[in-house]
């Protein structure tokens, strides 16, 4: 399932949804859960953490929205709309705020490629353990090899754990030009090339997503938690519970995520032998620093 946000909004917290079942399997043939499987309680735990670093991430990103090209594009539109009322005037008025804009944009930063005018943020989080992930993959093949490329299709749509911010962009390179072509079309009384030449503009922007792996992003918080309890001195057997509970949570968060795909096996390997290693010089109560620094550096390559 997904959420999208209003255009160019972030929500304060991403809400976290469950897995979506596709309805071309009945449940009695799928692994595929019709409902979240249970988290843990350490992995409940830092929910709110999660939640604050996704919210973090959204508003670093909106912070790259270029005022001048919102006003390009909304220039735009409104010339289009303002040709399709047959207000000439008013249209050639729109371009020249646009291009200026535009002009404006490009002396500031002459090497930007791309100027950011949008963002949308869509969520989609799978509550499910490893092995499940691995069986509906198997699903997925037998599906394939079967030629039922649609049902396989419907079933890997629920294969994702992520934030996806999705950024619409101005390209610069192409689009100032663009915009500078129609006002003599107009001029020319060229009206319906214009306006095909507006609609055309507007549909070179660029659309790129990028991706937080929600598991990735569970496991780190945990990490974060695991190693404020590794560095305390005379811990109660309590805190050596939620250390033990801590370590083997974020182990399960990489494996989920490593089943999703978000990186190889090769890149997940090292991270699993660091969480061992840990628990080694954790066991008894023992305490020290450093010990989370290279895995929680590993993991951050990961996104």
């Amino acid at each position: 399932m997904t959420r999208r946000s209003p255009s160019v909004s972030l929500y304060a917290a991403l809400i976290g949804l469950g897995l979506a079942f596709s309805p071309l399997l009945p449940a009695a043939e799928s692994a595929m859960p019709d409902k979240p499987q249970t988290q843990s309680q350490a992995t409940q735990s830092v929910q709110s953490a999660v939640d604050r670093k996704t919210t973090d991430q959204g508003v670093d990103k909106r912070k790259r929205i270029v005022s001048e090209a919102v006003t390009a594009i909304k220039e735009t539109r409104h010339a289009l709309q303002a040709l399709e009322q047959g207000k000439r005037d008013d249209a050639l008025k729109a371009l020249e705020i646009a291009t200026g804009k535009l002009e404006l944009l490009i002396a500031r930063d002459p090497k930007l490629a791309l100027a950011p005018v949008d963002i949308a943020v869509f969520t989609q989080d799978l509550f499910a353990e490893p092995k499940t992930v691995k069986a509906v993959i198997g699903e997925v093949k037998d599906l394939l090899d079967d030629g039922r490329v649609q049902a396989a299709r419907r079933l890997m749509a629920g294969l994702a754990s992520e934030i996806r911010f999705s950024i619409t962009s101005i390209p610069l390179g192409s689009y100032p030009e663009a915009i500078k072509a129609i006002s003599p079309l107009i001029d020319q009384g060229k009206i319906d090339e214009a306006k095909q030449a507006l609609q055309a503009a507007l549909g070179t922007l660029v659309i790129s997503d990028e991706i937080l792996p929600l598991p990735l992003l569970r496991a780190d918080a945990l990490l974060v938690e695991a190693e404020r309890l590794a560095g305390k001195e005379k811990r109660s057997e309590e805190e050596n519970r939620s250390l033990e509970e801590m370590l083997e949570a974020a182990r399960q968060q990489l494996e989920l995520g490593e089943a999703l795909g978000y990186g190889n096996r090769d890149a997940f390997k090292p991270l699993y032998e660091q969480i061992d290693q840990i628990e080694e010089k954790s066991s008894g109560g023992k305490s020290g620093s450093g010990w989370f620094d290279r895995i929680r550096k590993q993991i951050a390559e990961l996104f």
